[in-house]
């Protein structure tokens, strides 16, 4: 079973700086994919940023160049530092992992931490 525990996050005035980390646990060897995906109040869920176990990078068009995605991948760590921030980035943020190489095999499913809440506001 995969848990996923989110840190960080909280109020920041606009313009601000705040990170947002989860670890994920269980009995992983790697895992292929670990992002985060943010929903404001009345939207639906949205994709942030991911990144790959190569490394490789995506993220919304409404945050490149402010915030940065990284992992640990030999702690199964992701990190997310969001500079910059505006009033609408304020949601609840939630980790997420796919792919996951276990030593019972591979699991495809995507699993969620239980959110944080990230709110910009002066």
């Amino acid at each position: 079973q995969v848990q996923l525990v989110e840190s960080g996050g909280g109020l920041v005035q606009p313009g601000g700086s705040l990170r947002v980390s989860c670890a994920a646990s269980g009995s992983i060897f790697s895992i292929n994919v670990m992002g985060w995906y943010r929903q404001a109040l009345g939207k639906e869920r949205e994709l942030v940023a991911a990144i790959t176990r190569g490394g490789i990078t995506n993220y919304a068009d409404s945050v490149k160049g402010r915030f940065t995605i990284s992992r640990d991948s030999a702690k199964n760590t992701v990190t997310l530092q969001m500079n910059s921030l505006k009033p609408e980035d304020t949601a609840v943020y939630y980790c997420s992992v796919a792919g996951i190489y276990s030593g019972t095999g591979y699991d495809p499913r995507n699993y969620w931490g239980q959110g944080t809440q990230v709110t910009v506001s002066s």
